[in-house]
């Protein structure tokens, strides 16, 4: 079959090899045959309970089989699934049920208790499966309640005819101020991503790839689908410390591996086994920039590995990559666009910037999501017209505009400066925070640092650093202002560093809750002028 819709990628897989592992999950592992046997039972199980086409199914669950199945399933049934992230408490995932009026919940007992008060006040949701219980759980409210295993034998029916424009799934991503937005995708944004990705990360049916990020995480669900669309194998992780990960990378001799900037920190202050890039074939950062002396370390541990640098934004799934063999001449660049994508450098009148001057990253292309649910506002912010279309054209073409400030080099190549919302201006001038934070992980003494503006009557905004020491190593305050000083121009030494245990706070998608961290300084320098 052809690969438009989600669905098909592990059906393709089953068609191809039946036999091969799809998903590794502790000491079981499911094939494909019966991976797209139990995502066919799923889509049945929703049409049984009456699912219409477009109504969102929400799924509450760590990684297991069942998130996997639950994910493609009702996409094989024409629903639209929401994953919610396994961190967040009952409160969040209340907002988020209600927020795009979710009418299937998947959960576990496990996690159906601590929701109870707020599934009530759901008003669309009308059914919860359960899975991993023995016997009927207590009822909620007027909800009907449902046992996995007999949801999963309803006779076999057809899914809901859906085209590859269709919705597919709702993302919830963090933004700077306020509740959470769901992101809409299509199935062409997600199929079109895994194709593009899995081409130039050369994935194959050899490959084994970790899932260490949450599958609510554009890039952590990135894992199912490049891997499904090669044929390859995915280890399902619910790592608890840094070290389960190394441990999961030897076990199951990990081939890929994608990870946020702070789990590589923590990864690199780590004794690593020998011989893991033998098999690990390589690395791959999303998230957030990597800080220039963790991938040095991690190139010095993992000397066969193929370094990959990328860029994305949950908009747009993914957006450039720097190639490996670029590394070394370019470590701090973020790359150049996908196969299948464009990305422009545009100024604030729409006009493209020029060589090395800095302006807004732009994508435009078949990953450009369907806007933010059942919120226009923030979706005219972000998805607009592209500009400079030729006249002759009627209909405009809709991009993601990013809010990230890039700049494009004389060959190409992405350097990124800085979000928008999380430029400091003091002083007059525009500082990107993660240029503070690569000094100071220079001095290899720091764990973790975050650096951010907070007001201040005279400098518009005063630099803070928040740093921690690597793991048993003492840190203080003086040193690593001495190196500021030594390495940054004088308006860009922080005005205060304050040092402490690790690890820093982390928002659920593992980044640094830069948000979290400042606002405690809120008021550290008096009300601004």
């Amino acid at each position: 079959m052809m690969e438009t819709l989600l669905h098909h990628l592990p059906g393709n897989a089953a068609l191809r090899a039946p036999e091969r592992t799809a998903l590794i999950h502790g000491e079981r592992t499911l094939d494909y045959g019966a991976l797209y046997e139990a995502i066919e039972a799923f889509a049945s199980g929703l049409m049984h309970l009456g699912v219409a086409r477009g109504e969102r199914v929400g799924i509450f669950l760590e990684k297991r089989f069942e998130t996997v199945i639950a994910s493609f399933g009702t996409a094989a049934a024409g629903a639209v699934f929401v994953p919610v992230n396994p961190l967040l408490k009952a409160e969040q995932v209340g907002y988020i049920l209600r927020d795009c009026n979710v009418r299937v919940l998947i959960t576990s007992r496990e996690r159906l208790d601590p929701l109870r008060a707020e599934l009530a006040q759901c008003r669309d949701l009308r059914h919860v499966v359960v899975c991993g219980a023995a016997e009927a759980p207590e009822p909620v409210a007027d909800l009907h309640l449902h046992r996995w295993e007999a949801f999963m034998e309803a006779p076999k029916r057809a899914g809901h005819r859906v085209i590859d424009t269709d919705m597919l799934a709702i993302l919830y991503t963090s933004g700077s101020t306020g509740k959470p937005k769901g992101v809409v995708l299509s199935h062409r944004n997600m199929v079109c991503g895994a194709q593009s990705v899995a081409s130039y990360l050369e994935n194959n049916a050899d490959d084994v790839l970790l899932a260490a990020l949450p599958l609510s995480f554009d890039a952590g669900f990135s894992q199912l689908t490049t891997a499904f669309h090669a044929g390859a194998s995915v280890a399902l992780l619910n790592y608890l410390l840094p070290r389960d990960v190394l441990n999961a990378l030897v076990r199951h001799r990990v081939t890929g591996l994608t990870a946020v900037p702070p789990l590589y920190i923590q990864l690199t202050q780590l004794e690593w086994p020998q011989g893991i890039d033998e098999h690990l074939r390589y690395f791959a950062n999303t998230g957030g920039r990597m800080p220039l002396e963790t991938l040095k370390i991690l190139r010095a541990r993992l000397p066969r590995s193929k370094p990959y640098l990328m860029y994305g934004l949950t908009e747009a799934f993914r957006s450039t990559y720097l190639p490996p063999e670029e590394v070394d001449r370019r470590p701090d660049s973020i790359g150049k666009a996908i196969p299948n994508a464009e990305i422009l450098v545009l100024r604030e009148d729409g006009t493209p910037c020029a060589p090395n001057e800095p302006g807004e990253l732009v994508h435009r292309g078949a990953l450009v999501g369907m806007g933010y649910w059942n919120d226009p506002v923030k979706t005219a912010e972000r998805y607009k017209p592209l500009p400079g279309r030729e006249p002759g054209l009627v209909l405009p073409e809709i991009a993601v505009f990013s809010g990230d400030t890039v700049r494009m080099d004389e060959e190409g190549y992405l350097y990124f400066v800085g979000r928008r919302d999380e430029m400091i201006k003091t002083s007059g001038y525009r500082v990107s925070p993660t240029e503070i934070e690569e000094v100071l992980y220079g001095t290899q003494l720091v764990g973790e640092a975050v650096a951010f503006g907070v007001d201040h009557p005279t400098l518009g905004q005063a630099i803070v650093v928040v740093a921690t020491p690597k793991d048993g190593a003492t840190l203080d305050a003086a040193t690593l202002m001495m190196a500021c000083r030594t390495h940054l121009p004088a308006y860009m030494v922080p005005a205060k560093i304050d040092v402490r245990p690790g690890p820093l706070p982390r928002n659920p998608n593992g980044k640094l809750d830069r948000k979290t961290i400042s606002a405690e300084f809120k008021h550290a320098f008096g009300a601004a002028a």
